[in-house]
């Protein structure tokens, strides 16, 4: 499979920096940015405003084919809407009842073949860059310009503890801890597009970089 128009694509665990990134990137670069975690967030709302149980699998699998679910990027601003049957849910999929649902739900062979084939819609014939667990090892393995971004586990807690309190969410820093090591044990071991470094990806250890850095990195191999 190769994309009509150049893909970069971006892995790594929670807290690494992926979304800051890519968002930053695609700002600079005039591409078009797709969050493909926010999708599997979205389908995690859906299931909880649905009343379905995320191990529900025959159930899950049913709202992920049915889904009404688009997304609205302005690349003046960089900002990135996620729409679910027609509704901004932009901020509700970040709330901490949805994060720990996430993993269960995307670990789903069936759900992950849908949400590929919605990503796959959402970059046809766009320069685009997409973050998540499996854009360079399963969604676009052809992509032009291939990253994998790590940090060290506790910088990642930092980092997520920080985000949650700049958008006013009360959130413990151990409750993010162990859901950050529940995420990483459940994403690197789902038997179908485990989270791993695509072995021609470039591989950034971003603990000890700042955002700034991190993306200029991004940018030079881009345009190498």
């Amino acid at each position: 499979m190769t994309p009509l128009q150049p893909i970069v694509a971006i892995d790594g665990p929670a807290g690494s920096g992926k979304s800051t990134v890519a968002k930053a990137v695609a700002k600079k670069l005039g591409l078009f940015y797709i969050d493909t975690g926010a999708m599997y967030r979205a389908l995690a709302l859906k299931a909880r405003q649905e009343n379905i149980d995320p191990n529900d699998t025959p159930a899950v699998v049913a709202l992920a084919k049915a889904i009404d679910l688009t997304m609205s990027y302005d690349r003046h601003t960089g900002a990135l809407r996620i729409l679910l049957d027609g509704r901004d849910v932009s901020e509700d999929i970040r709330r901490p009842e949805i994060t720990e649902h996430v993993s269960t739900i995307a670990k789903n062979e069936d759900v992950r073949h849908r949400m590929v084939e919605l990503q796959r819609q959402f970059a046809a014939g766009k320069s685009a860059i997409l973050e998540g667990r499996d854009i360079a090892t399963v969604v676009f393995p052809d992509a032009y310009k291939k990253f994998f971004l790590d940090a060290q586990s506790e910088e990642r807690v930092k980092r997520r503890y920080l985000e949650m309190k700049e958008k006013n969410i009360a959130v413990p820093e151990n409750h993010i801890r162990r859901d950050i090591q529940n995420r990483d044990h459940i994403d690197s071991t789902r038997a179908c597009a485990p989270l791993k470094k695509a072995p021609d990806a470039v591989y950034i250890d971003t603990t000890h970089m700042t955002i700034d850095e991190v993306i200029a990195a991004v940018i030079a191999e881009i345009q190498r």
